[in-house]
């Protein structure tokens, strides 16, 4: 008999404990990946940032050091339509920062890299034949999202709502991610539009796994064995962890970003949209604290980021995190510094201990 209570996800992606790594871009590469499947656990790859030939390359890294499932990750928003009135406003609301570190408020802004799910990368799938394919904001569109499930890959996606799960599941996902406000990293709202309308993970789990017949993975302020046998009694047949792993030495997270994470109490993070254009929770920094963490004068997902590039060029080369992202999760502090295959471990091994008792009373 398997030792836990619901093996939906376990049957589902061919893993043994029931934990999937948070897919987060910047931090999260093969290595982290690798380690996590070496526990028994789902390895992601954040894609979005990636060029197809960086997703190869990640992935034939994976397939050489271990025998485990993959999930690729993916965004599916809109591009939005260029808006030159509305960077103008956005850089002009960014003009003392430029004058303060003697920058051209002309300068041309890099293009932003985040790439949405399309058919190049459809055929990129259709290669490389992940056993998992996630997507945030939404899901693709159906004839895209058919390739996907024509390859034989199980397809999650992340719900921040009732709404939004009755949504995915109405489109055929095999697993529903209930993204808790408490996540760090970008919201993956997609029907929902205010950040008002977002819903605690000991809220939203529950009731997602009462609207949905599909396995629901709780996400969202889990870190230890104790926030994986909560979410499991709430109706979760597995967790998705990210910032528990952000500090392990398989994660590419960088000097200013880790210390910063050791730094920050439970109430040093927030959601904004100075970064990207859309609601991600971050650790406050100087920019959030003065100018949000909200701002009308941000430009649409994901070319809030442009304006900001010369900031990050002139003060992170003197150790400062003043403006960029930080993302995490309300829990980091339970974060350490253990490998991610010790993490994964002991996560589960302590989560059997604590349902041990409940097991031998049933």
């Amino acid at each position: 008999m398997n030792a836990w209570p619901d093996a939906r996800v376990l049957t589902l992606f061919n893993i043994d404990v029931p934990i999937v790594l948070g897919p987060m871009a910047g931090v999260a590469g093969a290595e982290l990946a690798i380690a996590v499947a070496r526990a028994g656990g789902l390895g992601s790859l954040p894609c979005a940032m990636l060029s197809a030939e960086q997703i190869r390359q990640q992935v034939e890294q994976f397939r050489a050091a271990v025998r485990g499932p993959i999930n690729l990750n993916f965004f599916c928003h809109t591009p939005p339509q260029p808006d030159p009135e509305r960077e103008a406003k956005w850089r002009a609301h960014l003009a003392p920062y430029y004058a303060e570190f003697g920058i051209d408020p002309n300068a041309q802004a890099p293009a932003v890299n985040r790439a949405p799910f399309d058919a190049t990368t459809c055929a990129l799938v259709e290669e490389l034949r992940p056993e998992v394919v996630s997507f945030h904001f939404g899901l693709p569109a159906p004839e895209l999202l058919a390739r996907v499930k024509a390859t034989g890959a199980k397809v999650i996606s992340a719900a921040t709502t009732v709404e939004e799960a009755r949504w995915l599941e109405a489109r055929g996902v095999d697993a529903i991610i209930a993204m808790g406000n408490e996540a760090g990293g970008h919201r993956g709202m997609f029907l929902a539009k205010t950040i008002e309308s977002q819903v605690g993970t000991f809220a939203l789990v529950p009731q997602v796994a009462d609207a949905v017949r599909v396995p629901v993975i709780a996400a969202g302020g889990i870190a230890d064995a104790r926030g994986l046998v909560a979410a499991l009694a709430l109706g979760a047949s597995a967790v998705q962890i990210g910032t528990a792993y952000m500090l392990s030495p398989e994660a590419t997270t960088s000097a200013i970003h880790r210390a910063a994470l050791k730094q920050a109490t439970d109430a040093d993070t927030a959601l904004t949209n100075l970064f990207t254009g859309r609601p991600a929770r971050g650790i406050v920094n100087r920019l959030m604290r003065e100018i949000g963490p909200m701002s009308p004068f941000a430009p649409a997902f994901p070319t809030a980021g442009g304006a900001l590039a010369p900031l990050r060029a002139k003060t992170t080369s003197d150790g400062s995190g003043d403006f960029i992202n930080l993302w995490s999760g309300q829990a980091g502090q339970l974060a350490t510094e253990d490998s991610a295959e010790a993490i994964t471990r002991r996560i589960a091994t302590q989560a059997l201990e604590r349902l041990a008792p409940a097991h031998s009373l049933a």
